[in-house]
């Protein structure tokens, strides 16, 4: 039963209404009028105009009744032979000039029957322009409502000068939803309902099982989380047409509600005040409670806590089920990439962002594998790392648990949501993502989707998505609630991050890699590691920025193959001041830079201790490489270099959660306290004590025989 709704108050002052019924509502799904629909919304139009309501109508669905008539005209005038012949698309124009006529005539016809006068009202974008036109079309109708004559509306197609009448979204307004909107601002409405062929705004495609109806919108929290479906069957924009409509007319001060069209009485139900469809208003924001950046944290710490009080199986549950709903919407989340993307180039952003921004094919489908295998994984929550003897019959267990609730900001990448959001479902974490505005709407079906795999048992608050910039520094000061912060970006983002928060901050602020060339090293090795390096993926942390070169190899000519490859790939070098003047190429400011794209500096060094002291001077501690067939120079330089990874004889890009076996990584780490590396389910763990006794007490260690005794880990 549709109850009453406070905030819809307002529908006891409205005496003048602008009622917009769409194509889907006029027309069943074979094209030919709905008859009984059309009846049951004129007798409600009736009785709201018996009531004293003034009511003015705007019709869609005069060019679909023509094309059905054109057609039958078309079918019954073609002999067998033209009816072989491949059929022309009727022209727009002819099917409003045909089908105008025809559907006023069933207006007229219906509303007779009801004792009603209707009249027909068509207009043009160019109409008004002309302040005259604006003036006598609202004297017209008020003296038509004076005669509780009901004015319909329609765009008349026939004769406009749009160039494409589907699909150009030019001038004043550009379709009947928009007309709708303009009249009930032209004609000083008090309310404009916008029938459509579902219940209202729904937060996903209304097929879908768990989109939900929105009673009330509210731009700044909806807007990045709609996902729309098709446009409308027969009509011109479908749901998208309607809230931009809504919207504009809302923001000008003419509530609007888009309810069903099918229903009964939905109009009539409008205006009782009833929780029927969506409801734009502009002071909607001010009626809906905001989630507070304590109230968003706190949720995510309860839905964590339930989530660990869940059996194992039922955790691993949740993640193969965020797969299935990934894979599922790939669609869906490659036109909201695709629109981030394009939005970002038209912007102007660097390549390396954009990069780092688009979904590549194949991508969601590698994310999903990924999360199959974190879900395989050995179970992180609950174990035993440590099990002592205290005394007799005391039984002292180090045990793994959650930390509680991360905070990850990130730039660009929306593919590091779905592994941050799986890594803390696997280890029982609460979790809050703010993300780069660039990835807006990739965040947001992301998240949508991800969340609507977690069961109500948990709760979806479990992972919040922050939207707005201006949250963080509330969320920062919040170190009773948020337990550790990890910043995915550059360096000026890390660095603001630690300087403003007590919150513990893990993470690294530039990924300066190295790659240090010996002059033991096999060369067609050499050159395999370095292109790798630099070109798998440039604009990742772990790609190659710099490569160090034996002096030795500068000599015999193996520095120039290596440059020769890198040229020949497309790599831009700098060189430091010896390799810049032997290689004839511009010589870099700064060794201390991360390029993220096809650039890379290249220096020369004495031998191993000068690549060492030379990564500790101008590197990130981030991962860094030897190539070097001498296994005592390999050695030093893996014992001696202090960086999260140092590989032999290895690209820089295995230095990644995935590839090293995690599963998944929330981010790299260059910090030296609690995780380092590519950190996954284990760096976002911590330890509990759980001691079992039989009445022990400490009484002053009075007969207490401590034995320390360490013990098998299973009994």
């Amino acid at each position: 039963m549709d109850s009453t709704d406070s905030s819809r108050a307002f529908v006891k002052d409205v005496k003048r209404l602008v009622v917009k019924v769409g194509t889907a509502v006029v027309t069943r799904s074979d094209g030919r009028l709905a008859l009984g629909r059309l009846g049951a919304l004129l007798e409600q139009l009736k009785e709201l105009n018996s009531q004293g309501f003034e009511i003015i109508l705007v019709s869609s669905g005069a060019v679909g009744v023509g094309r059905q008539r054109l057609r039958y005209r078309k079918l019954v005038n073609s002999s067998l032979a033209d009816l072989q012949k491949p059929q022309n698309e009727l022209d727009g124009k002819a099917c409003a000039a045909v089908g105008q006529s025809s559907l006023m005539a069933l207006y007229d016809t219906l509303f007779s029957q009801l004792d009603v006068t209707s009249s027909q009202l068509l207009v043009t974008d160019s109409d008004f322009r002309d302040e005259d036109f604006r003036k006598q079309l609202y004297e017209t109708v008020q003296s038509l409502l004076d005669l509780r004559v009901i004015p319909i509306f329609n765009e008349n197609d026939a004769v406009s000068t749009r160039k494409a009448p589907y699909e150009d979204s030019s001038g004043i307004f550009w379709d009947n939803d928009s007309l709708a909107g303009l009249l009930a601002l032209e004609l000083k409405a008090d309310l404009l309902v916008l029938l459509s062929d579902v219940e209202g705004l729904y937060s996903g495609p209304p097929s879908e099982p768990n989109s939900k109806l929105i009673h009330t919108y509210i731009r700044a929290k909806h807007q990045s989380e709609i996902t729309f479906g098709d446009k409308s069957r027969v009509g011109r924009g479908g749901m998208t047409a309607k809230v931009n409509a809504a919207y504009c007319a809302a923001c000008a001060g003419i509530p609007v509600v888009i309810t069903s069209g099918f229903a009964m009485d939905s109009i009539i139900k409008v205006l009782e005040g009833k929780r029927v469809g969506t409801l734009f208003h502009r002071d909607a924001h001010l009626w809906v409670k905001q989630v507070g950046a304590r109230e968003m944290a706190v949720a995510a710490r309860e839905s964590s806590r339930r989530l660990q009080a869940l059996q194992s199986q039922d955790r691993r549950k949740i993640l193969l089920d965020v797969a299935d709903a990934l894979e599922a919407n790939e669609s869906l989340i490659k036109v909201e990439n695709e629109a981030d993307v394009a939005a970002a180039q038209e912007a102007g952003y660097a390549k390396s962002l954009v990069s780092r921004l688009a979904l590549k094919p194949g991508k969601i489908s590698s994310l999903a594998k990924s999360i199959r295998i974190l879900a395989d994984m050995e179970e992180p929550i609950g174990q035993i790392l440590k099990r002592t003897e205290l005394a007799d019959g005391l039984i002292l267990e180090k045990t793994s648990c959650p930390l509680g609730v991360l905070l990850i900001v990130f730039e660009s990448r929306p593919d590091a949501l779905v592994q941050i959001a799986s890594l803390a479902i696997r280890s029982g974490n609460g979790l809050l993502l703010k993300g780069g505005k660039e990835a807006m709407r990739s965040n947001a079906i992301l998240h949508k989707v991800i969340t609507s795999a977690i069961p109500d048992t948990v709760g979806e608050k479990l992972i919040g998505l922050v939207t707005s910039r201006e949250e963080i520094p509330d969320l920062l000061k919040l170190d009773d609630v948020i337990d550790l912060v990890i910043p995915r970006g550059s360096n000026k983002l890390v660095s603001q991050i630690k300087e403003s928060t007590k919150i513990p901050v893990l993470g690294h602020a530039d990924g300066i890699c190295h790659v240090y060339v010996d002059k033991s090293a096999n060369l067609d090795v050499a050159k395999n590691i370095v292109i790798d390096a630099k070109i798998d993926y440039p604009a990742a942390c772990n790609a190659m920025e710099t490569l160090l070169v034996h002096k030795d190899l500068a000599c015999n000519g193996a520095l120039n193959e290596l440059v020769v490859e890198l040229q020949h790939e497309g790599v831009g070098l700098f060189g430091g001041p010896r390799a810049s003047k032997l290689l004839k190429i511009p010589e870099t400011r700064l060794f201390h830079h991360e390029y993220n794209s096809m650039v890379c500096t290249v220096e020369i060094v004495d031998d191993v201790r000068a690549a060492i002291d030379h990564i500790h001077q101008h590197g990130s501690a981030h991962t860094d490489c030897i190539v070097a067939e001498d296994q005592k120079v390999a050695e030093t330089f893996l014992c001696q270099v202090d960086s999260a990874a140092v590989f032999h004889n290895a690209s820089t890009r295995f230095c990644d959660g995935a590839r090293f076996g995690l599963g998944a990584e929330v981010g790299i780490s260059t910090s030296r306290i609690h995780a380092r590396g590519p950190v996954g389910v284990e760096g976002l763990l911590t330890t509990r004590w759980i001691l079992r006794g039989n009445g022990h007490v400490v009484d002053g260690d009075q007969g207490v025989v401590y034995t320390h005794k360490n013990l098998a880990l299973q009994s």
